[in-house]
């Protein structure tokens, strides 16, 4: 009797969690890009050894890695609400999106620091800030281990959870 109207059970609930797995796979690709606007900006402003640290072989790989797998977080996310507009997305394909999509931001943090140095764990530069949230947006609304095993199941057609 006291069920929510036009509920279906815990299905409902569920929708829910995968309308918020959406909301932070768009979420994570913010932080990316803001990681790798700080760590564009101060490699281009870092002078080391008479000229700024991008103008480095390593530093610019590191940079296009970036760009590469924000750029790759992008179209997966534009996929998902195409497929969200034609009624087609699962459950599955927004753990994926979620998934990959916070393990590549957490990376990119860790990368973008890794460009700053010493000063990339100040608090005058965001990175440090986007990389203990992207901790905790890895683990909430599912963990990295729980979308592999829904994923798992998806494509084995196997529960891994008995």
């Amino acid at each position: 009797e006291n069920i929510f109207p036009k509920t279906e059970g815990l299905k409902s609930a569920l929708m829910c969690l995968n309308q918020a797995r959406y909301g932070i796979a768009w979420g994570v690709v913010g932080a990316m890009m803001a990681c790798y606007d700080t760590a564009l900006n101060y490699a281009k402003s870092r002078i080391q050894f008479s000229k700024p640290i991008a103008a480095y072989q390593m530093t610019q790989e590191k940079l296009v890695y970036i760009l590469t797998e924000i750029t790759k977080a992008q179209l997966l996310n534009i996929q998902l609400g195409r497929m969200k507009d034609n009624n087609i997305l699962r459950h599955t394909h927004v753990s994926l999106a979620k998934r990959n999509n916070c393990e590549k931001a957490l990376e990119i943090a860790r990368i973008s620091r890794e460009i700053l140095g010493a000063n990339g764990i100040l608090d005058e530069y965001p990175i440090m800030r986007h990389a203990a949230n992207l901790e905790s947006v890895k683990t909430y609304e599912g963990t990295h281990e729980m979308h592999t095993l829904i994923i798992g199941e998806d494509i084995t057609g196997f529960s891994a959870f008995d």
